[in-house]
């Protein structure tokens, strides 16, 4: 049986994330109100900012600011794409 959630991004009930896809507090909450298909967004984007920003995702700060895109990406008012970007 596939789980589904009220997902915060669609605004609407979609099939929910198979388990926690980040530690702690902010994990459990994308668990709880986030669907496979928004999560799959936020991926895409969180690739963008990588390699706009040239980001090391294994620094600290590199990670947390990741972290604090992805809480605004799906909790916050959105997480933005660096000035200028122009997608390909």
């Amino acid at each position: 049986m596939t789980r589904t959630v009220k997902c915060v991004l669609l605004g609407e009930e979609a099939e929910g994330l198979d388990r926690p896809p980040y530690p702690g507090e902010l994990g459990q909450r994308i668990y709880d109100n986030v669907s496979k298909v928004a999560w799959q967004r936020w991926l895409a984007h969180q690739t963008m900012l990588i390699n706009e920003y040239r980001l090391t995702p294994i620094e600290p700060k590199a990670r947390k600011f990741l972290e604090g895109e992805m809480d605004n990406f799906f909790f916050g008012q959105g997480s933005q794409k660096p000035e200028g970007f122009v997608p390909d």
